[in-house]
């Protein structure tokens, strides 16, 4: 075991964090779509797992047409929003239950990314040849990238959910017998919080093809869990620090921030040289834990309460 530890290079860690942190970025962009529907809604939508690669095969092939990359990250955004719109009206207006509306829309997505990539299961973009918002081989200045996106798709979701239209998604996800009694279009409301979702979720793929140099039709693969994870990381971690003082800016801030904490812990599991076919096993077992974290706290501080109640005064 000692001679294991040994052979562990922490200049190597060292070396891989800043490119974690990078992902990290991308990744939280893509779990502030998912906390709109996740924690906003209350929908489980699967559709992320196909638009996050749209967004990637969108912007790839407009740059080797020739678009500017924020072009084409702006075109990615609108597939994205497309397609959160068919997972809308999949769900509103035929009936079909959310969590299988995305899963027809993310099934159906993957022939359409094929036919995007002119039926090819990858294509490549290189740095070399054309300017890019963002890449891995400059690494600080993808963060600095990131980092800015992040900070201003925060800004606007707090500024956007603090409207009166925002206001009404964030009512039908709390309460959607109420918000209509209130005369609030909830099936409106929910078509519109999918399709902004999505949206995000396309522009995060869109950055990610960009910062690895190509787009493939299974990138998206497991992304739902991914953002689940910087999500609820987010979550435990902020309540941790400000306890109950944590606002709307805040949550949305660690959102990002769970998706880098979420790829440091990737990288430090690869460092270790762990078994990389067991990230997707290591990752629902984070996502689990964490989950469990809140309904653990809860039943610790009942126990206490009882126990307190059970005290007799006078006792020794």
């Amino acid at each position: 075991m000692s001679a294991y530890f040994a052979s562990l290079s922490l200049l190597k860690l060292v070396k891989n964090l800043p490119g974690g942190v990078a992902q990290g970025l991308i990744w939280g962009i893509m779990a502030l779509g998912i906390y709109i529907t996740f924690r906003l809604l209350d929908v489980a939508d699967l559709t992320v797992d196909g638009s996050f690669s749209t967004g990637g095969a969108v912007t790839v092939m407009l740059i080797l047409a020739g678009w500017p990359a924020w072009a084409a990250l702006l075109m990615a955004v609108l597939a994205g929003l497309l397609a959160g719109l068919v997972t809308g009206m999949l769900h509103t207006r035929l009936g079909i239950p959310a969590i299988l509306a995305g899963i027809l829309t993310q099934l159906a997505l993957y022939s359409v990314n094929l036919r995007i990539m002119g039926m090819s299961a990858n294509k490549a973009v290189s740095v070399d040849k054309y300017r890019l918002v963002l890449s891995l081989r400059n690494i600080p200045s993808a963060i600095l990238v990131g980092a800015i996106l992040a900070a201003l798709i925060v800004a606007l979701m707090y500024w956007y959910f603090g409207t009166e239209q925002g206001s009404a998604i964030r009512a039908t996800g709390n309460n959607p017998a109420m918000s209509r009694a209130l005369g609030i279009n909830i099936d409106n409301m929910k078509v519109l919080g999918l399709s902004l979702s999505n949206g995000l979720v396309a522009l995060s793929g869109g950055l990610m093809a960009q910062y690895q140099g190509f787009a493939d039709v299974n990138m998206g693969r497991g992304a739902i869990v991914i953002g689940l994870a910087a999500v609820i990381i987010g979550e435990v971690i902020g309540r941790v620090l400000f306890r109950k003082y944590i606002n709307f800016s805040v949550t949305l801030a660690f959102t990002v921030i769970g998706g880098v904490l979420y790829y440091l812990v990737i990288v430090v599991v690869l460092w270790l040289r762990l078994n990389s076919n067991d990230l997707k096993l290591f990752t629902a077992v984070v996502v689990a834990l964490f989950l469990a974290v809140p309904t653990l706290r809860e039943r610790r501080r009942h126990g206490v309460r009882r126990g307190r109640t059970k005290e007799v005064p006078g006792d020794a």
